[in-house]
């Protein structure tokens, strides 16, 4: 069965913004608009929060910004690339056609969450927890999965090689239409995970078995 997530409640018709005209550092919270083409430095501001927002064709340049709170967001077409994002609380946010090369969201928490046509490569999620959330035509090379918690989670057509799901249990997670040549899991971890025939020959090979036809 597909994973289900809740899309974004955004309104139908957001106001177009100039995102330095109404960010305040005092006051971080921004809601209810949308914001497009356009550079955003996010540097050492923390417990930032956004709410019912659209980026569309946004860089995010410098951005350290620990703790930040994105429910109802969409962004497409944006450049996350080497953001520090640790400790990220992001609900019902869709990140589409999306560069996020070398983001760092550890100890994140993640629900209802859609990562469509996304460059996830050497990502860094250690120690946080997904639900519903789904990874969907993306690239995840070298992404790192360490001591995460999943419950209800897709890659779906993903490039999952040399990922790492160390101590993560992947019971119910499907990756059966992902590829990979390579790919770090602990064994102990692997029962429940959903695969398919020649994924599963991997693995077996993994426990030292001799597969015969």
């Amino acid at each position: 069965m597909a994973t289900k997530i809740d899309q974004p409640k955004i309104p139908a018709h957001l106001t177009p913004v100039n995102f330095e005209e109404i960010f305040n550092d005092d006051d971080p919270y921004i809601e209810d608009c949308l914001i497009s083409n356009c550079t955003v430095e996010l540097e050492n501001l923390d417990k930032i929060k956004f709410s019912q927002v659209i980026f569309q064709n946004v860089t995010f340049n410098n951005v350290s910004s620990r703790k930040i709170d994105l429910t109802d967001v969409i962004f497409d077409h944006c450049d996350f690339s080497n953001a520090d994002l640790m400790e990220a609380v992001i609900h019902r946010t869709e990140f589409k056609n999306c560069k996020l090369l070398g983001v760092n969201l550890a100890e994140a928490s993640f629900a209802n969450v859609l990562f469509e046509n996304c460059n996830l490569n050497l990502s860094s999620f250690g120690y946080s927890s997904f639900k519903q959330v789904v990874f969907d035509n993306s690239i995840l090379r070298s992404a790192d999965f360490y001591e995460c918690k999943f419950n209800k989670i897709a890659f779906q057509e993903c490039d999952l090689n040399d990922a790492n799901f160390s101590r993560t249990t992947l019971k119910g997670t499907d990756i059966s239409s992902s590829t990979f040549q390579a790919i770090q899991v602990e064994l102990d971890d692997l029962p429940g995970c959903i695969v398919n025939s020649e994924q599963a020959i991997g693995f077996a090979m993994m426990l030292g078995l001799t597969i015969k036809d």
